[in-house]
């Protein structure tokens, strides 16, 4: 009938193993490691955190525009939602600063 189709990488041989990655692109297994903080990341254990104590929102804006997601991209997101709520926190603390003083 002939010889079946092997899926094993090295044709057959038990024995000898092969690094399985891209020569192109050496990052791709850099992300096979879960995410700091109890696996949701920095970014968005900050943002959950900063309900409760609102300058880890700017922490995490620090770490956003200083560029922490170039570590890891997955914490992109998370950092800029802190960003956002930071924002946001800024703007209703300076009007009900407005509003109480005049």
């Amino acid at each position: 009938m002939g010889q079946a189709h092997s899926t094993n990488a090295v044709g057959n041989r038990p024995d000898e193993y092969i690094l399985i990655n891209d020569a192109e692109e050496p990052r791709l297994g850099m992300f096979d490691k879960p995410l700091p903080c109890f696996g949701c990341g920095i970014g968005w254990f900050s943002f959950l955190l900063g309900f409760v104590f609102p300058l880890m929102w700017y922490f995490a804006t620090i770490l956003y525009f200083g560029r922490y997601y170039h570590k890891d991209p997955r914490e992109r997101s998370g950092l800029a939602a802190c960003a956002i709520a930071a924002t946001i926190c800024t703007v209703a603390a300076v009007i009900a600063l407005v509003v109480t003083l005049l």
